[in-house]
């Protein structure tokens, strides 16, 4: 497997959703609304900070003409998010608005400013269909980047593909990583998990406790796990849960025994959700009557390691999909400043949502910033597709879009653990493939290989 140094990587908050997981699907109603970083939820606004800053935080970096606003015509850009009760993920979008509101206080794009309109669902696939209609008939966006949604890339594949959008996005749905105009900057929940089962399978436990939400596409996430398990010749149980949960005490007795003293439970919840399994377990005493607990990316929280206190030190291992948050890198300092100026709209601040949002507009900045003549659908989205072994300064290995039937691009990951109240790398690891034994992983490699290291990205 392909490894090379990490520190420890961090996610600060818990309001919000980790994206990695399935989703938690509440309420069958459905609105729709429009939001930036630089304007409260519910308005529009392309604006950006005053450029005469932008230089004391060092965000000048972000645009090609510093301290200079773009005053062209705006290039719009669409994105769809899930926000509902217990399932938010309009972080990642607003994080992209604030970056994008960096560049157009520097320059923007050849002068033109960067205009992102952010519409909000509640998992109402009719809804979901208009948004996406809206973006493309009412907004005249020519690019779509930022979706983060629990059913959006099921719902709306086929309607980009048939318009010729190649979208830059945040995967959840199967069909985010399945088809041919999805291209995600991590991992989603099954890989996520493949990558938290994988590492307890290398710890040699005799048994895997997979626990995940009751959600719509769980057997999905479930199917990598599985496949890990079975190559490992590991018995392995999977369970789900209806969420919120509301019995956590019966959840942590339920996965412990299940797991027996040499197992593993492996999580796959949002942050709320498995800090309420995990503080059960360890108000009954019995977090230490399995060998070890795992969790897909949403665990990856300081939250999460202050909440839990010593309890889990060395014992709970938590999946990450971006870069350590504590690297130092011109990348990861620009991250910082851009958040810290324009990203008041971004809850979570520190941490994978906004690290996310800020790599997705870092890849269309790119694209854009290559294309010639106007900015139209057919242009800017030819420019996507070309993009092609991008260092983004916050993901293991370069990122490419190409013409493939399916996209993984984001398939290498690292491990990290609570100590002393913080997310940090396990000692002497780094950057590790996803096995290919989950034959989706198998399917991409198939036809782009394996990607080489980001060397931007190591601290």
């Amino acid at each position: 497997m392909n490894r090379f140094s990490r520190r420890r990587s961090r996610l600060a908050g818990a309001a919000v959703t980790v994206l990695a997981v399935g989703g938690v699907l509440a309420g069958c109603s459905s609105s729709s609304s429009s939001s930036s970083s630089s304007a409260p939820a519910g308005t529009t606004s392309s604006s950006a900070a005053p450029a005469s800053s932008a230089a004391a935080t060092g965000t000048s970096s972000c645009g090609k003409n510093p301290g200079v606003a773009a005053t062209g015509t705006p290039i719009n850009l669409g994105a769809i998010a899930t926000q509902q009760p217990g399932t938010d993920f309009t972080d990642i979008p607003n994080m992209a608005q604030a970056y994008f509101n960096c560049v157009n206080a520097n320059g923007g794009i050849n002068g033109h400013p960067i205009k992102l309109t952010i519409l909000t669902e509640k998992t109402d696939p009719a809804q979901i269909a208009a948004d996406a209609k809206q973006l493309v008939q009412s907004v005249h966006a020519v690019g779509i980047v930022g979706n983060t949604s629990i059913l959006e890339c099921t719902i709306n594949h086929k309607y980009w593909e048939g318009l010729g959008f190649y979208l830059i996005d945040s995967g959840i749905a199967p069909e985010c990583y399945a088809t041919s105009n999805s291209a995600a900057v991590n991992m989603g929940p099954r890989y996520s998990s493949d990558g938290a089962v994988q590492y307890v399978l290398g710890q040699h436990v005799s048994k895997v406790v997979f626990d995940q939400a009751n959600v719509p596409g769980n057997p999905y996430v479930a199917a990598g796990p599985i496949a890990l398990a079975a190559n490992a010749k590991t018995p392995i149980v999977t369970l789900t849960e209806n969420v919120p949960i509301t019995n956590a005490n019966s959840v942590a007795i339920k996965e412990v025994q299940a797991a027996g003293p040499n197992g593993a439970v492996v999580l796959n919840f949002t942050p709320p959700q498995a800090l309420v399994i995990l503080q059960a377990a360890q108000k009954l005493h019995i977090q230490n009557k399995v060998k070890m607990w795992g969790c897909s990316t949403p665990c990856n929280t300081d939250f999460l390691a202050k909440s839990l206190g010593s309890a889990y030190d060395g014992k709970l291992f938590v999946n990450a999909e971006l870069t350590p948050t504590n690297t130092n890198s011109p990348t990861m300092n620009l991250y910082k400043a851009i958040l810290q100026q324009y990203g008041s709209n971004v809850s979570g601040g520190v941490g994978s949502f906004s690290q996310m949002g800020f790599t997705e507009a870092e890849l269309m900045v790119k694209a854009l910033e290559s294309v010639q003549g106007d900015y139209t659908v057919q242009s800017v989205n030819a420019a996507v597709k070309a993009l092609n072994n991008v260092n983004t300064g916050m993901l293991c290995q370069q990122w490419t879009y190409g013409a493939y039937t399916l996209h993984i691009p984001n398939n290498s990951d690292y491990t990290v653990t609570p100590t002393n109240g913080a997310m940090s790398l396990v000692p002497g690891t780094g950057c590790t493939n996803i096995s290919s034994v989950d034959p989706q992983i198998a399917a991409y490699r198939a036809q782009a290989g394996t990607a080489p290291a980001d060397p931007t990205a190591t601290p």
